[in-house]
């Protein structure tokens, strides 16, 4: 089987898995207890959150865990929405049309059940929302600014930077989704000018289950789970210690490797772009040809049933993805494809091709090889 996708989920790194070890059956203690035990599971959390902390280039005290991407999103859209609404009536959410359903369905469920008013921003044919417009669309009730680092979908980067530097000119607060992009770009929060931003350990070769939030000093936020004293009474609950060790180590070898990985990554990357126009008619690359993760190529086909693609890949020993793997098996176009303006006949037949620490050049020209057939044989039949 050849695995190319990556942005979907990662293998564990077997340097993570080696750190993690000791603290399911040794140092098995609750953080939370006072005893030895539970002080040296204590300390093995402090050591993960100063990991992240230093990846971050935060203070410790601005790292929250939680238990993965997903909900590290939801806290900070609803937990930043319901403490702006509190202390100033701010009830206006700015979030651009391709997030993550974790976002985008976080924010459209605070408006249709919690009366926010949601505005979607505008997306350029590459999926980049433009800083100006965000200035634009700004309002005395804003609440919370959101926009993804850079697209699980599609990978295009957006210019974070220059969007946080407006929204912090204006006294808004600027969440970002960083789990996509922080296997493989910076991730300095001072850089990126955010307030929140998420992240997801999965995603960079560490266990699933386990993610952080950062939360910059002095930004008002809601809890949504209570219960507990645990990270500063925003995420009640006990701390899954051995898989915030496994975070924390995964994103330490990301931040020193990473630098050899995009470059490898780019060369695969750029051979598939370039090739594949070539070798199958009506394909066009979606997101932006320059601006884009090092790891990711993602591609249009006119005509063909993007589940039905997957489908015969698979049967062909390659594994790949036709957009979110949190909508894999939805049969309705990509709503991130209708923001970019492709017509009804491009959107249902997508493809999503991520790379990974392990891919070669020969996986690569195994699919450059396998899809043309493929996608002949769907356009005839998927077209009686």
């Amino acid at each position: 089987m050849i695995y190319l996708d990556h942005a979907a989920t990662t293998p564990m790194d077997p340097r993570v898995a080696e750190a993690m070890q000791p603290f399911f059956s040794e140092a098995f203690g609750n953080p939370s207890s006072q005893h030895g035990w539970g002080q040296r599971a204590e300390a093995a959390v402090d050591d993960s959150r100063e990991m992240v902390a230093r990846a971050l280039g935060c203070r410790l005290e601005e790292v929250i865990f939680t238990s993965g991407g997903s909900e590290s999103d939801n806290l900070a859209v609803r937990g930043a929405a319901f403490a702006a609404r509190a202390r100033r009536g701010a009830d206006h959410l700015l979030v651009s049309p391709i997030e993550h359903p974790a976002v985008l369905a976080t924010a459209r469920a605070l408006a249709a059940d919690f009366g926010f008013t949601l505005e979607l921003l505008p997306v350029d044919a590459f999926g980049r929302v433009d800083p100006d417009d965000v200035a634009r669309r700004l309002r005395p009730t804003t609440a919370l600014v959101s926009v993804m680092y850079a697209s699980n979908e599609i990978g295009t980067v957006e210019p974070i930077p220059a969007i946080g530097r407006v929204c912090r000119e204006r006294g808004v607060i600027f969440h970002s989704d960083a789990v996509q992009a922080a296997s493989q770009l910076p991730i300095e929060v001072d850089a990126l000018q955010v307030d929140l931003l998420s992240l997801g350990a999965h995603k960079f070769y560490g266990p699933k289950g386990v993610g952080a939030l950062y939360i910059r000093r002095g930004t008002p936020l809601t809890p949504i789970q209570t219960g507990g004293g645990q990270e500063h009474g925003l995420r009640a609950g006990t701390h899954n210690v051995p898989y915030l060790v496994g975070m924390a180590r995964a994103l330490e070898i990301t931040l020193s490797e990473r630098a050899s990985h995009n470059a490898r990554y780019r060369t695969l990357r750029d051979r598939l772009i370039g090739v594949l126009d070539d070798l199958v008619p009506e394909v066009r690359l979606t997101g932006h040809p320059v601006e884009r993760l090092p790891n990711h190529a993602s591609f249009a086909l006119r005509g063909i049933k993007g589940n039905h693609l997957l489908a015969h890949l698979d049967l062909a020993g390659i594994a790949c993805s036709s957009g979110s793997a949190c909508k894999t098996g939805d049969p309705k176009p990509s709503e991130v494809l209708l923001a970019l303006g492709l017509p009804p006949d491009w959107v249902y037949g997508s493809l999503r091709v991520t790379l990974g620490r392990q891919t070669t050049k020969t996986e690569i020209d195994r699919l450059l090889q396998v899809l043309p057939g493929v996608c002949a044989t769907l356009r005839a039949t998927d077209s009686r």
